[in-house]
């Protein structure tokens, strides 16, 4: 088999779809740069506070970008958060309270979201607390609209939890034309229900935002797309402002809230980082774009297809055979500039009920803005794909990953 042919090959079938992307980055970069001058960045942004954090303008004035960008009335960015996951633990712990119910309407959340609602009875869960949880499984890849309404006409649901990226499951990940929909059958029924997103991997995917079709707020890490990849850790959370009000005394302390929170030296690479965002992000499309194909001509199944619209960064490869999948996820790692040497295996990763295993060659420790690959050990043993800081980097890296596989 001639792999050099085969790529030349998928660098025609894909010049379309990169010719979309890079318009939609150029469109993203503007609303980026529009609300770094209105906002006036400078210097003094850049500056570190240390202890309390009081009076830190820097971090301030980058929530005030975050809401802008995000068209939102307020907004918490904060290294204190050490994930996406953590953040929508706040989130949640903040504005539900015992007796009330959390309804995921995109079915069962990502793994690590497990022992923070209690499905294993963890002593910290939601569950412990009193909080109740339901959900609601997606029929074709799609929101059970009837089921939803039908649901919340009874008036006791706090807050309805929707999660865009498909995380470890078998869906799709869910376009922002579904979203709205789904807002819109939830509002004609209850217009108090709190609706929550989980954005985690597809900020500048599109032209727009959940918030921007009616969710109350969304949450996101910074080591994934928001981040740039210069970001070194933290998350995000945009919104209402009395949601945001409340998550921030729920992740420092009452009467406190937003006031206090030390920045230690990061602001600058937050600023640079949400400022490279859209590029890198389009980077990340264009390799998954290239990665779909590519396995396509291969023989494997790739959801999404080349030439489908996306909602997130992650690209997923079905290998149906367990070697393959390790071998596959191996062949990134040879790709990567960091720990290039290193072979991944499966192993218990905290917050997952499956052994997983993990290529992530990154400059930051977990980075998924970065070229990475990961994979529950389980049937149908797919691969879970997303970033690459730039198209060259990612496309060497896939190309690596791929000569390994086939030389099994």
């Amino acid at each position: 088999m001639d792999i050099d042919k085969i790529i030349c090959e998928v660098e025609e079938d894909i010049k379309d779809q990169i010719a979309e992307v890079d318009a939609r980055c150029m469109r993203n970069s503007m609303r980026v740069l529009d609300a770094f001058q209105k906002n006036r960045i400078a210097d003094v942004h850049f500056n570190s506070t240390t202890g309390y954090g009081y009076d830190d303008i820097g971090r301030d004035t980058i929530e005030k970008v975050f809401a802008d960008i995000f068209h939102t009335e307020d907004a918490l960015v904060r290294t204190q958060f050490i994930s996406g996951t953590h953040a929508i633990t706040v989130a949640l712990f903040a504005n539900l309270r015992p007796g009330d119910t959390l309804l995921s309407i995109s079915g069962k959340p990502y793994d690590t979201l497990d022992s923070i609602i209690g499905f294993n009875d963890n002593k910290s869960s939601l569950k412990s607390y009193g909080i109740k949880y339901e959900q609601i499984d997606l029929v074709d890849d799609d929101f059970d609209i009837e089921k939803i309404k039908e649901r919340l006409s009874k008036k006791d649901v706090k807050m309805i939890e929707i999660q865009r990226s498909r995380g470890y499951a078998t869906r799709k990940s869910l376009s922002l034309d579904k979203i709205e929909r789904a807002i819109k059958a939830v509002r004609e029924v209850n217009d108090e229900v709190i609706i929550m997103i989980d954005n985690c991997y597809g900020e500048f995917v599109d032209d727009i935002e959940p918030v921007d079709v009616g969710a109350d707020f969304m949450v996101g890490s910074l080591i994934k797309n928001l981040g740039g990849g210069l970001a070194p850790n933290g998350a995000y959370i945009v919104g209402k402002k009395e949601i945001i009000e409340l998550c921030a005394e729920r992740l420092t302390a009452p009467g406190q809230g937003k006031e206090v929170g030390p920045t230690l030296g990061i602001n600058k690479n937050i600023l640079q980082g949400i400022y490279m965002a859209p590029s890198v992000v389009a980077s990340s499309i264009k390799t998954a774009i290239f990665t779909a194909r590519l396995l396509e001509k291969l023989g494997f199944e790739a959801v999404p297809k080349f030439d489908e619209k996306r909602s997130d960064i992650v690209q997923t490869i079905i290998f149906r055979n367990e070697e393959k999948l390790v071998r596959y996820v191996q062949g990134i790692q040879t790709g990567s500039a960091i720990d290039s040497e290193s072979v991944p295996m499966p192993w218990d990763m905290p917050g997952y009920t499956d052994k997983v295993i993990m290529a992530s060659g990154s400059f930051t420790q977990g980075s998924s803005i970065e070229l990475s690959c990961d994979a529950p050990i389980r049937d149908p043993y797919i691969a879970f794909q997303q970033g690459a800081l730039t198209y060259e980097y990612g496309k060497i890296g896939v190309i690596k990953a791929v000569k390994y596989l086939m030389n099994m």
